[in-house]
C-alpha cells in the first residue's frame, strides 16, 4: 500500500486530483492507470497483475531456478573459456598478445587477415583496430589505477568475431574430421563416441516479411557406446580430455576399425537427438514464449481496448456538439481518426503475440565428433596388471570421501544434495538455512586422497567451474585412512589462476592445500 502521509502519497494525491481537474474540463473521463492504487490495493498486487512476465513461484521453483542459475553460472563461457580460447586462437591466425596486468593483456598487432575478415562479415558497425593498448576478458578487469582503460572482448565484440569466423573457416574440417582423446579419469575398458551437434529454434513468421530469426541456439552433446546406447554427454566434456599418443593409438588400432565405429553411428546419434533433445529444447522454448505471449497480449488488449472505447465515446459526444451548434476544439473526425488507428495497432499488435506462440524445431546438424578411449583400456592394452585394483580403490575413496563430506554437513544442521552425476562442476550443494530468505548455498567439489599421497588432481574444467563460482565454491579434501575418513578439509577459493589452453588436468600439492584448508564448523562459522 502506498500511506497517505508519507512524501510518495502526498505525490500520487496530487497527480490524482490533476486527473479530476482533467476529466471534469474535458467533459470526459480520463483513461487512468492511477486511481485504483488508493482502492485497497496493495503495490505488489498491482505489480503482480499487471506483469508482462510470470512471477509467481513457490519456494521449490526458486531453488530448482536459483539452482538452474548456478549450474549455468559455473560453466559460463565469460571470462575463463572465451580467454583460454583467444589466447591461442589469436596466436595461431599470426596475432601479438602480451601479457601485462593481472588478467589484462596488450595487443601490439591485429594480422591484416583479421581486419579483412572483419570488413567481410560486418559484424558490428565497430572496426577491428590495428592495435589494442589494453584488452581483458572479466569486466572486473576493465579499468585499473593508473593504467589505460581495458577493451572487454566477449563473443559479440568484432575482434573475437572476426578470429573466430577465421579460426572456423580454416579448420572447421577437422570437426568434421573427428578426433582420438584419452579421458584419463575413466578406469573403465569402454570406448565410447562424442558428437557435438548445433541446434537451433527459430520463428515460423517474421515482421515485415523479413527471414525469421533463431529465438534459441544451443549446442548439444551425445555419447554412443558400443552395445548402440545413447546418452546426453555433460557440457564442454571434450575440455578434460586428452589428445591420444601414436603409442596408444596403436595399442586401440583395432577400435578405430570397429564396425560399431565406422557403421552409421553418426545417424543414430543424429537419431538419439531428434528423438529426445530436439523436442526438450524445442518445447523449453515454446512453452516460455507462449506464456509470455498470452500475458502481454491480455495487457495490450486491456489497454487499448480502454483506449478505442474512450475515442469512439468522444467522437460520439463531439457529433452530438457539433449538431448542437458548437464548435468543440477537436474534430469529430480527428477522434473516430484515433479509434481507428488504435483498432488498426490492436489487430496489428494481436496478430504479433498470436504469431509469437508459434515456433519451430531447426534440424540439428552434426558439427563434430571424437573417439574417447578411457584410461582403463589402456591400460589393459599396456599391461598393467595392478590397474583394475587401483581404480578399485579410486573408487572406494572417492565413496568414504563423499560420505564423509555428507557427514560434515549433516552434522551442522545443513540440507545436501548430491549432484556428482550431472557433471555441473561439483559434487555436493549445501544449504545453509538463513534467518530471512532462500538458504545460503555452497557448492562442494569433493576429493578423496589415500593417506600417503602428496598430490590431488583437477580437471580443467574443475578449475574454470571453481573460478567463475568465487566464494560460493569449496574444494573439500578428504584424507582417508583404510576404510575411514581420517580428516575433512575444506579449501575456500581454491584455483587463483586459469588452465593454459591445452591443459586438461593440474596436480595441486596435497600439504600445500591441508596448510590453508579449515575444518567444516569452522569454514561456515
Amino acid at each position: 500500500m502506498v500511506a497517505a502521509q508519507t512524501r510518495e502519497g502526498e505525490v500520487f494525491n496530487c497527480l490524482l486530483k490533476k486527473l479530476a481537474i482533467e476529466r471534469e474540463a474535458l467533459g470526459g473521463r480520463v483513461f487512468n492507470v492511477l486511481g485504483e492504487a488508493f482502492d485497497n490495493i496493495s503495490l505488489k498486487d498491482l505489480m503482480a497483475r499487471n506483469a508482462l512476465v510470470e512471477n509467481h513461484m513457490s519456494l521449490d521453483d526458486l531453488y530448482a531456478i536459483r539452482e538452474e542459475m548456478d549450474k549455468a553460472e559455473a560453466r559460463k563461457l565469460q571470462p575463463h573459456f572465451i580467454s583460454a580460447f583467444f589466447r591461442e586462437a589469436f596466436r595461431v591466425v599470426g596475432g601479438e598478445l602480451r601479457a601485462r596486468e593481472a588478467g589484462r593483456y596488450e595487443v601490439r598487432h591485429v594480422p591484416a587477415d583479421v581486419m579483412e575478415r572483419d570488413r567481410v562479415i560486418g559484424h558490428t558497425r565497430t572496426p577491428v583496430l590495428k592495435k589494442y593498448e589494453r584488452i581483458c576478458f572479466d569486466r572486473e578487469r576493465r579499468t585499473l589505477y593508473g593504467k589505460p582503460t581495458a577493451e572487454l572482448l566477449h563473443p559479440g565484440h568484432p575482434l573475437m568475431a572476426a578470429v573466430t569466423d577465421l579460426v572456423l573457416s580454416s579448420h572447421r574440417s577437422l570437426l568434421k574430421r573427428g578426433a582420438i582423446l584419452v579421458d584419463s579419469h575413466d578406469d573403465s575398458g569402454e570406448p565410447r563416441v562424442l558428437f557435438m551437434l548445433d541446434h537451433s529454434v527459430r520463428e515460423t513468421t517474421a515482421p515485415n516479411g523479413s527471414t525469421p530469426r533463431d529465438v534459441s541456439r544451443r549446442l548439444q552433446f551425445v555419447e554412443m557406446t558400443a552395445d548402440g546406447q545413447a546418452t546426453p554427454a555433460t557440457f564442454a566434456r571434450h575440455l578434460d580430455l586428452e589428445p591420444i599418443t601414436p603409442t596408444e593409438a596403436a595399442q586401440v588400432a583395432d577400435v578405430l576399425q570397429a564396425d560399431w565405429v565406422t557403421h552409421h553411428i553418426e545417424a543414430r546419434a543424429l537419431a538419439y537427438a531428434v528423438q529426445h533433445l530436439v523436442p526438450e529444447h524445442t518445447q523449453e522454448i515454446a512453452s516460455r514464449r507462449q506464456r509470455q505471449a498470452d500475458k502481454q497480449l491480455a495487457a495490450v488488449r486491456e489497454r487499448l481496448v480502454k483506449e478505442i472505447q474512450y475515442w469512439s465515446d468522444r467522437a460520439i459526444r463531439l457529433d452530438m456538439d457539433v449538431r448542437a451548434g458548437r464548435q468543440p476544439r477537436l474534430q469529430p473526425d480527428n477522434a473516430r481518426r484515433r479509434a481507428e488507428e488504435l483498432s488498426a495497432r490492436l489487430k496489428q499488435r494481436t496478430a504479433e503475440l498470436q504469431a509469437m506462440r508459434h515456433v519451430a524445431s531447426g534440424t540439428p546438424n552434426v558439427i563434430g565428433g571424437a573417439l574417447i578411449i578411457p584410461a582403463g583400456l589402456l591400460a589393459q592394452r599396456s599391461g598393467q596388471a595392478h590397474f583394475t585394483a587401483d581404480a578399485a580403490a579410486r573408487a572406494r575413496v572417492e565413496r568414504i570421501a563423499m560420505q564423509a563430506v555428507f557427514d560434515a554437513e549433516h552434522a551442522l544442521g545443513h540440507r545436501t544434495k548430491d549432484v556428482s552425476a550431472d557433471k555441473c562442476g561439483w559434487d555436493i550443494t549445501a544449504y545453509i538455512e538463513q534467518p530471512q530468505g532462500l538458504a545460503l548455498e555452497r557448492h562442494i567439489e569433493v576429493k578423496g586422497r589415500a593417506k600417503g599421497h602428496d598430490t590431488i588432481t583437477v580437471t580443467s574444467n574443475e578449475i574454470r567451474h571453481g573460478l567463475n563460482q568465487k566464494e560460493k565454491f569449496v574444494l573439500a579434501v578428504v584424507v582417508v585412512d583404510g576404510e575411514r575418513a581420517e580428516s575433512v578439509n575444506y579449501v575456500p577459493m581454491p584455483f587463483t589462476q586459469e588452465p593454459d589452453w591445452a591443459e586438461a588436468s593440474k596436480n595441486l600439492d596435497l600439504g600445500l592445500l591441508l596448510g590453508r584448508a579449515l575444518e567444516p564448523h569452522v569454514f561456515h562459522g
